[in-house]
């Protein structure tokens, strides 16, 4: 089985993440928490706040073995039994609100029946639409699919547009990606994929992050900011699997809560007036589009 390799796969992606966050940043530096799980195993949790470029960003590295609750077998529709799930995910919260909040998720289960998957995705959370932003981001995930199966990106792309989605308030939470689980037919070959996925992120990521960080901005837009990382945090706290799957398996909760960006606001009832970027959003995020003109 993968335990063994994805496992090191992941750690080694936390370090590369993370220095090439820290060089882009230019200003701060990640904080390590090493912590245990109460049963075995544990992770690395990696913290980045108040710098240059970003305003927090988190990239979370954990391998644990735990006994599944009922709730949650049930939700995996298998027995209970003892279950080992390693992976890394990367939050990004950036100061401008021209950059977008970047987010990747890659996991492996296994379970004691040796049964096992990778799940996880890549997705991106603008405040500001640049719509050649939306199409590298597309274009880039959509090579990286085909190189293995040319089935995976509309697949992928689907499940992303229909996992992000906030219904109670009828939105997208972005311009989704790709989003994929319990991939488990020939796991060399996934694995591969995953590692092509897990190695795209930062460039990806950074090559628009670099491109907007000079875009001229003022408190109007960190006002919309902060009112949209409010569904960044209903999102989470509701609907995400992984933070739902780290609480039940009473993983650390600071290090599952790191994905929270460090300022929100919630106020009532806002409307962007007509014609405006911040309209333009959101009538974006009310159906999703084909960014690739595939």
């Amino acid at each position: 089985m993968l335990n063994h390799r994805s496992q090191q796969f992941f750690q080694s992606l936390q370090n590369e993440i993370c220095l090439n966050l820290e060089a882009a940043d230019g200003k701060e530096y990640f904080l390590e928490d090493i912590w245990k799980h109460h049963e075995e195993g544990g992770g690395t949790t990696r913290v980045l706040q108040q710098g240059a470029m970003f305003e927090k960003a988190g990239v979370n590295f954990s391998a644990i073995t735990s006994k599944l609750t009922g709730k949650l077998a049930d939700a995996l529709a298998v027995l209970p039994q003892r279950i080992f799930a390693s992976g890394i995910s990367v939050i990004i919260h950036p100061e401008s609100p021209m950059i977008p909040a970047g987010h990747m998720n890659l996991r492996y289960l296994e379970l004691e029946d040796e049964n096992a998957w990778f799940g996880g995705g890549i997705d991106l959370t603008p405040y500001y639409i640049f719509e050649e932003d939306a199409r590298l981001f597309h274009s880039t995930l959509k090579r990286i699919c085909d190189k293995h199966d040319v089935a995976f990106y509309p697949r992928f792309k689907q499940k992303c547009d229909e996992y992000f989605y906030l219904k109670h308030r009828n939105e997208a939470r972005g311009i989704g990606g790709i989003f994929f689980d319990y991939l488990q037919q020939d796991l060399e070959k996934i694995f591969l994929f995953v590692q092509d996925v897990g190695k795209c992120f930062t460039d990806l990521y950074l090559a628009i992050a670099k491109k907007r960080k000079g875009e001229p901005w003022g408190g109007k837009e960190k006002e919309w900011q902060l009112i949209r990382r409010g569904r960044y945090v209903e999102f989470n706290l509701i609907y995400d699997r992984g933070t739902l799957f780290g609480l039940e398996t009473q993983g650390r909760t600071e290090s599952i809560l790191v994905s929270l960006p460090p300022q929100v606001k919630w106020e009532y009832d806002v409307h962007p007036e007509p014609g405006s970027r911040e309209k333009l959003l959101l009538d974006i995020l009310q159906q999703p589009r084909d960014w690739t003109g595939s």
